[in-house]
């Protein structure tokens, strides 16, 4: 057969809107390359996604703002590229949109191409079970199908009427996939060198504000452990700011940008202290003992905390149904609070343990051990094309 002969395959438009949700395209991408080599991608995306051969629409990271009155400033150009978004959609008819978490985004995009006759699809259920529980009936009015990353998910939007599949979190693909000791021997650390990972989050506004906190808790540390060493992974649009912020710290930090020498880090890391969002699970993941510490502007914080009816943030602590991972959020996240659980499990084995037994458990219920959840993903994302 010439090459004139093959057939198109499937032209599967993506739209992304933040780190995590290109590590989840990228992932997905490969997965249906897999299934149906011959797919083709368009959308918007990071550098994962554009790895796997997506040319962006326009460069992601516009749509990674978080927090309220972050939010404001930018509300006129967020909306002009939701309207780009759906415009382009709409010329290129693509046989499915799978729209990848940013739900103000996301979804915005998705009212607009209600009864275009497009399959709608998005990747990562909104967290309805921690607050507005009746977003489910909204987005049940303009959505197709929905891929739940947790196993408790899919019945608040099925009695909606909203098709929901439990894939897993993709998280869990990249289990066991670090080489502590490379990582340790490509920076001079022996074996009996401590070794705190610290991740202050992927957005600009979550690093400034949390840098400051990270940085007392990090002085005290050093002061009981001046021979440990600390490792940053980050992700590549904050880490000029991460290394420019970290100078001067204490414990000659490395920073990392790189998905390897993330992984790396995290198989070689005792503990660590990191930002809440996906970057917990991927620790839990790893088997990394960690604390969460969080901040966001005032007036966000004070609307959420009125609105959120959940009393942890980290997903293996709602998984598991208990506070296995210590948080410290808002009025909370100050060094001295901090410090001594940190010191705990940096300095205490079976205060690690206690953890990482928690975390096998919460693996296997997110999916690890069965078929990776971008497998399953990209599996039902063809089926509704199929259908269609």
């Amino acid at each position: 057969m010439t090459s004139e002969n093959v057939p198109d395959g499937p032209k599967i438009m993506l739209v992304a809107g933040e780190a995590s949700g290109d590590q989840l395209g990228g992932r997905l991408m490969a997965a249906i390359k897999v299934q149906e080599p011959n797919a083709q991608f368009i959308g918007v995306g990071g550098p994962r996604m554009e790895r796997e051969g997506l040319k962006s629409l326009f460069p992601m990271n516009e749509m990674s703002v978080m927090g309220l009155t972050e939010v404001i400033p930018h509300i006129p150009h967020l909306l002009k590229r939701i309207s780009q978004t759906a415009d382009f959609a709409k010329k290129q008819k693509p046989d499915a949109v799978v729209t990848i978490d940013a739900p103000d985004f996301s979804f915005r995009v998705g009212k607009k191409l209600k009864g275009k006759g497009i399959p709608l699809i998005h990747y990562v259920a909104p967290s309805v079970w921690a607050w507005r529980e009746g977003r489910a009936k909204k987005i049940a009015g303009f959505l197709d199908h929905l891929l739940a990353l947790l196993p408790f998910e899919p019945p608040y939007f099925e009695k909606e009427g909203l098709p929901t599949t439990f894939i897993g979190h993709s998280a869990v693909e990249e289990r066991n996939d670090g080489d502590g000791q490379r990582f340790r021997a490509q920076h001079g650390l022996g074996d009996d060198k401590k070794l705190l990972a610290v991740l202050p989050g992927s957005r600009n506004s979550e690093v400034k504000r949390l840098l400051p906190v990270f940085r007392q808790v990090i002085d005290a540390l050093a002061a009981k452990y001046p021979d440990a060493r600390i490792v940053v992974p980050t992700v590549s649009k904050v880490a000029d700011t991460v290394a420019t912020a970290m100078k001067d710290w204490p414990l000659d930090p490395i920073v990392v940008a790189t998905d390897q020498e993330r992984h790396d880090a995290f198989a070689a890391a005792n503990c660590a202290l990191a930002a809440s969002g996906t970057v917990s699970l991927e620790l839990a993941i790893a088997g990394v003992p960690h604390v969460i510490a969080y901040q966001v502007n005032a007036v966000t914080g004070w609307i959420a905390k009125r609105l959120i009816k959940i009393d942890t943030v980290t997903i293996v602590n709602l998984v598991l149904g208990r506070k296995l991972i210590p948080e410290f959020l808002q009025e909370n996240c100050q060094a001295k609070n901090i410090i001594p659980v940190l010191d705990g499990l940096l300095g205490d084995e079976p205060a690690r343990a206690e953890q990482e037994a928690g975390f096998d458990e919460a693996c296997t219920m997110l999916g690890f051990g069965d078929r990776a959840p971008s497998e399953k993903a990209a599996e039902q994302i063809l089926k509704i094309i199929t259908k269609k």
